[in-house]
This record gives C-alpha cells, sequence and structure tokens, in this order.
C-alpha cells in the first residue's frame, strides 16, 4: 500500500508552526522539505523547530503510534536532505550577494545572538568544523549559512561540508526517530521527553568542542605562567 506524501487526516484551519505534529499533520513530508529549506536558508525561518520535525517526522514513519498520520520514509527522507542543503545553499548565496545588511537591519535580539555565535564557530574551528556543527545548534545553523557567505568562505569547501553536516543531521534524526518508533510501542505518549532528550543530544558535539576550547585555552595559560 503507497502512503501518500501529503498526511490524510483533515487538515487544521490555522497550523502552528512551532508545533512538530501539526506542521506534518497538516503538510506532511512536503512541508519537512519546506521547513529545512526555510530554516537552512532564510533568515525568517530562524525558530522553526528543525530537530523535533525531523525525529517526529521518522517516528510516524513507523505506523506504531496511535494516531491515524503514517509517512514515507525514503520520501521523508529525499524531501529532508533536498531541503536541507538546498536551504543552506540559497543561505549562503544570500549571504555573499547581501554581505551581513540583513543581519544588521533585524531588530531580532535571538537572530543577533545566533549571529555571533555563528561568526564565533567559524572563527574559533574553522570552516568545516564549524559548518558541520552549525547543523545541530538551532538558530545557529540559520544564521551561519548567510554568514559564511558574508565572510568570504570559499564556495566550494561550504559546499562540501554543509553536504556532509545536512546528511549527518537529517539521515541521523529521522532515522533515530524511525527506530525507536520501531522498538517502542505507542512511543508518541512520551514525545515531549523523548523530543527534549533528541535536543540535547544533538547539541553535545558543540559542547564537546567548548570544553576542549576551554581546556586547551587553560593549558595554554598555564604553560605561559610557567
Amino acid at each position: 500500500m503507497s502512503v501518500p506524501l501529503f498526511a490524510a487526516v483533515p487538515q487544521p484551519l490555522a497550523v502552528n508552526l512551532l508545533d512538530a505534529h501539526d506542521l506534518l499533520a497538516a503538510f506532511g513530508v512536503i512541508g519537512v522539505g519546506l521547513v529545512m529549506f526555510a530554516e537552512t536558508g532564510l533568515l525568517i525561518g530562524f525558530f522553526l523547530p528543525g530537530d523535533s520535525l525531523l525525529f517526529t517526522a521518522g517516528l510516524l514513519c513507523t505506523g506504531r503510534t496511535d494516531g491515524p498520520l503514517r509517512l514515507s520514509l525514503p520520501a521523508l527522507l529525499v524531501a529532508a536532505v533536498v531541503g536541507a542543503l538546498a536551504g543552506s545553499e540559497c543561505g549562503y548565496l544570500i549571504g555573499r550577494k547581501a554581505g551581513g545588511a540583513l543581519l544588521e537591519r533585524s531588530r531580532s535580539a535571538k537572530l543577533r545572538e545566533g549571529a555571533a555565535r555563528a561568526q564565533e564557530l567559524l572563527e574559533r574551528y574553522g570552516h568545516a568544523k564549524a559548518i558541520v556543527l552549525a547543523r545541530f545548534v538551532p538558530v545557529v545553523r540559520t544564521v551561519l549559512n548567510p554568514m559564511a557567505g558574508a565572510l568570504g568562505v570559499p564556495a566550494r569547501t561550504f559546499t562540501l561540508w554543509q553536504v556532509a553536516g545536512g546528511l549527518l543531521w537529517t539521515v541521523g534524526l529521522i532515522l533515530g526517530g524511525y527506530a525507536l518508533g520501531s522498538s517502542v510501542p505507542n512511543v508518541d505518549r512520551y514525545l515531549l521527553p523523548v523530543i527534549a532528550l533528541v535536543v540535547a543530544v544533538s547539541l553535545t558535539p558543540v559542547l564537546f568542542e567548548v570544553l576542549r576550547a576551554r581546556r586547551s585555552a587553560a593549558a595554554r595559560a598555564t604553560s605561559v605562567r610557567r
């Protein structure tokens, strides 16, 4: 039996863009691709729930949840990967053309903070590591792409590492949700704590990098004092 790209459930009159399940119920697999594109390519998409959306979508591919909604895993993987990779390239090109003007005009404190963290990542860890790590940090994954374009990161370098990071992020979270949904019956009853855990785990690589950078700085300071 084929699974439709759009959710085969009645669509609500209003969709809560911050709720992953609501987005999936309204737009299905196509919605995942659009959200991935908007969150990684357009500055206005910084608030979208990328991590929870990917994980929840993977979970709903199993058909073992209470509700009627079921998604196609192959179609979901394609939509998520294409949306995330195309979005990042779009964000990079926007940054290349507009420079930092768009970020400077923004009145969002959260967006400005994300831009500062994105620039710090690029300067501290280098292009490759920063581009991959940024995928796992909300807001930063939105603003790093235009920042990379504005700061003159070579296009070939950016494309190579954004593809690597994009595949790791999208496929990893989707398959993680699918694996959990396949092994735990009615796992959607515990969806909120599970999503909170997923977001925490997704930040682990960045936390490790921060701790390692602090240890390196402390070691250098100690050697200088000696």
